[in-house]
């Protein structure tokens, strides 16, 4: 048979343990073109930035006529 532990862990304990396993926020920095936060060593979704260069052409939206 596997041991077994003899007492139930208590709620504080058990979170003495999972201490560790907390998400933390994503590290955002600002682009130096746009000023919209990204993350580091990317490149920028909204203007297609990395490095100082342009590296994807980013389509504005288009405007939907009257259909």
């Amino acid at each position: 048979m596997v041991p077994l532990p003899k007492r139930k862990y208590s709620r504080a304990r058990q979170g003495e343990r999972r201490a560790h396993l907390g998400l933390k926020a994503a590290a955002l920095i600002d682009c130096p073109q746009c000023h919209t936060p990204k993350l580091p060593h990317h490149v920028c979704s909204t203007c297609g930035t990395y490095d100082g260069r342009e590296v994807i052409a980013i389509e504005s939206p288009k405007k939907k006529t009257g259909e």
